[in-house]
Parts: C-alpha cells; structure tokens; sequence
C-alpha cells in the first residue's frame, strides 16, 4: 500500500496538482471506461483520484453529472475498480505547468516526460482552455512564415498567424509534409500535438524531428490511439496552451496538430456516453462547438505577443472530402491544403493538390509579382490535370488551345517544382525565386 502512494504522489509531483484532497465519494456504477460516484462537489474537468481493489489508486475526470451523481472518464480503462471504491478530489486541473524547460522534450497529455528524463523547473502555469482575447486587439496577418517547403513557400503562402488545415486520405505522405516542416520553419519555437496516431507512427516522427538543430526548439505532446479519449481532449487542449504561454512571450511558434479528426473522435464518444444525440456520421453537437473553440485560441497575439501558426490534419476517410469534421474544420480555418492520392500515385510528393488547396491570406502578405505567377501556375496544373485522359489517349491535337499547350510542355517542370525530398528544404526566398525563374522562362 505503501509504495502504490508513493507511486501516485510521484504522478500528482510530475503532472503539477496539487495533491490537496477535498470531497470525495463512493462509486456506484462502472463500465471499464466510464464510472458515476456519490455527487460530491466538484467543477467539471476535475481530477480525481480512484481506489482500485489491488490496493493502488488511478486517476479519473470529472466530465458530467446525472441525476445527482458525477460521471467520470477514466484515464486507463479496464481497471480493478469495485463498487464503493473511494474517489477524491485531487486538483480542478485546469492548470498546465509551462517553461523553457519544455523544449525538446516529449510529454503525454498530463504532462508526464516520456523521454524517461525528469523535466527542470517549469515557473509558470497556463490555463488548460486558454484565455479569452478580443478578436478586435489582435494583430493582422502580415508577413509570410517561411515553412521550408517549396510548393506551400511560393504557391500556398502562409503568413504568421495563419491558421490552416491539411486534408488528407491515409498514405499520402501527410506525416512526412508534417515532418519536414518542422524541421525547416524559420518559426522561434514548434509545438507538436501528436494526438490519437498509432504507437510506432509517435515514435518514428518524434526521433525524425527531434534531431539536429530543431530539438531546441520542440515540444512534442503525444498522446497514442490506446489512450482514454479524455486524455486526448487534454493533450490537444495542452498542446495549444503550450503554444499560447510562448506566444505570450513575444514567440512566433509553429502549431502542428496531428490529428484534429482524432480529437473529435474522441469527443464523440465522451458526448454519446454523456448521452448526446448523435447526428451526422455519429457526430453529437459538441463536437461541432470543440473544433472551432480549439482553433481559435490559435493565430496572432495582442501588441507585442506573438502568433501561433497552425497546422491541423484532417483525415478524410476513404478520401470522402465531405465529412462532417472536414467540413467544419474548413469553414473556420484560414485556409487549406489538400493532399492528393492521384498525385501520390504520380510519385509527386509532397501531393499536394494544388488546385484545390488555397490560403486565405496569401494575397495580402506577398507582392503582385508573386501573387500573378502563382495564379499562372495554378491555371496551367489544374489546366493539365483536367485534360490528361484525353492527351494520353492521344485525342487532343496541339496547337488547338495555347494555354493548354503550355502547360503541355512545361508538366515535367510544374511536378518539379512541387516534388521536393524529404531532407532538402527550400527557404521562401528561394521558392519564389524558382517559381518566377520557371514561368518567365
């Protein structure tokens, strides 16, 4: 019994609560992930502690209450859990602990390392949920942020502050995109959510990027698809929370969220076990009021803060653009860029679709020059791809359409300069320049 204390005491140390037991109650239902107790007071989002029968404890929270009881979610299900097992109270946990001793570090949804390596001394503590800011005092999106890669550099501009979604099916190349600009941005600090991906996926991506000269400035929150859905709620809410405290301290920090799709699978089964109704595809209205509340405390700060630009993927299961997630996620983001599975079979990677994929923004951040050439280059691939039947089964006649013509001749130079290797970035400079250098020639 001992050591099981000392065990939870060293967890309450690690993720920052305080350890104060309050209320607490007894439990009379449990389902192996969900678990209704006495109506103790307590807020919503609360930690509580829970007696198990082989003597340790676990954690839960607070995400309801019914006919006079709470309801919880545990953070491990199918635990040893009997009926009038005591649950306390440990913190309202509404509270992240955050600090440069962060950088290149890899932690899970409560904060715990898991990089086996105690984390120095974190000073501050951030709202879990953010800070509510007026949407008048923040900054315009003004200047471009230099991602690295060449095809979003000088076709998809993103500014600082830009909040943007990656549409994309399974298998084409989503994570590699994701990888390689967080290995190239010219952002002060990179935040990365990993959030319901599988296991060896979270491991191979964390030792891609936390490599070279990136590692000082990542966070990494991974929370893997085996984990309750409350934890991955809380690691994206960490995550961007994260991103904000750096932010606030004048930061331009580069937000990558993979995936927001997860996010809100986890949400919907917390909505259906909280008794929602579901609609679309399953989907309870919360979800549709969590993705706009997650995204927006991304974007530009107020006066001298900084900006978050983020990045979120969306999965498009089986290629189905139409999902409700995607849906909504595209009406609020500032932009998207849509990866193709017809390009990737083309072997162009990164796939990006360019003629489906737009940024909002990208007219007001870069000159006229730019903003021409990279309409002409849109018209010729969309010009191309619309046609490319018909030229293969050798139906179309040259000389019929001029502007067919041209994007005939310079295909092989068009998939060029979209293709880009994995460990070859390409600065905003010099993709503009090679974009101007490819349609003036």
């Amino acid at each position: 019994m001992e050591s099981s204390s000392f065990s939870l005491n060293k967890t309450i140390q690690n993720i920052g609560l305080s350890g104060k037991f309050t209320s607490s109650g007894r439990v009379n239902k449990y389902d192996g992930h969900f678990l209704e107790c006495d109506g103790f007071p307590a807020n919503l989002g609360s930690i509580c502690s829970v007696a198990t029968s082989d003597g340790a404890e676990t954690l839960a929270e607070i995400i309801g209450f019914k006919k006079g009881n709470n309801i919880l979610s545990m953070f491990e299900s199918d635990t040893k859990i009997q009926s009038g097992a005591k649950v306390s109270v440990i913190d309202e946990g509404h509270g992240v602990k955050v600090g440069n001793s962060l950088l290149g570090r890899v932690v899970d949804a409560m904060g715990t390392p898991l990089d086996g390596k105690p984390i120095g001394l974190l000073p501050e503590v951030w709202p879990l949920n953010g800070k509510f800011s007026n949407p008048l005092a923040r900054n315009p999106v003004k200047k471009p942020l230099d991602v690295g890669v060449r095809a979003i550099n000088s076709l998809l501009t993103v500014g600082k502050g830009q909040r943007v979604g990656i549409i994309a099916g399974s298998g084409v190349g989503k994570s590699v995109l994701l990888g390689m600009m967080c290995k190239y941005t010219e952002a002060e600090i990179v935040v990365v959510g990993l959030i319901g991906e599988r296991g060896r996926e979270v491991g191979s991506f964390v030792k891609n990027i936390l490599s070279g000269d990136a590692k000082t400035k990542t966070v990494v929150v991974a929370v893997p698809a085996d984990r309750s859905p409350l934890l991955r709620i809380r690691g994206a809410n960490r995550a961007t929370a994260i991103a904000e405290y750096f932010r606030s301290k004048g930061k331009n920090v580069l937000l990558i969220m993979d995936s927001l799709t997860r996010v809100a699978h986890a949400r919907r089964e917390i909505g259906l076990a909280l008794g929602e109704q579901p609609t679309a595809k399953g989907y309870p209205p919360s979800v549709v009021s969590l993705i706009p509340k997650l995204i927006e405390r991304s974007g530009p700060g107020i006066d001298q803060e900084g900006s978050i630009t983020a990045f979120y993927t969306v999965l498009a299961d089986g290629d189905d653009e139409n999902d409700p997630v995607v849906d909504t996620a595209r009406a609020i983001l500032d932009g998207h860029i849509i990866l193709s599975r017809q390009q990737a079979q083309l072997g162009i990677y990164p796939a990006i679709d360019i003629s489906s994929s737009v940024s909002r923004v990208m007219n007001e951040i870069i000159d006229e020059a730019h903003i021409e050439y990279a309409r002409v280059f849109r018209k010729l691939i969309t010009l191309y791809l619309e046609n490319r039947d018909l030229i293969l089964m050798g139906g179309y006649t040259q000389g019929k359409d001029p502007d067919l013509d041209l994007a005939v001749s310079l295909w092989p130079n068009l998939t060029a300069h979209i293709r880009q290797l994995e460990g070859t970035p390409s600065s905003f400079q010099d993709s503009k320049e090679a974009l101007l250098k490819l349609l003036k020639g």
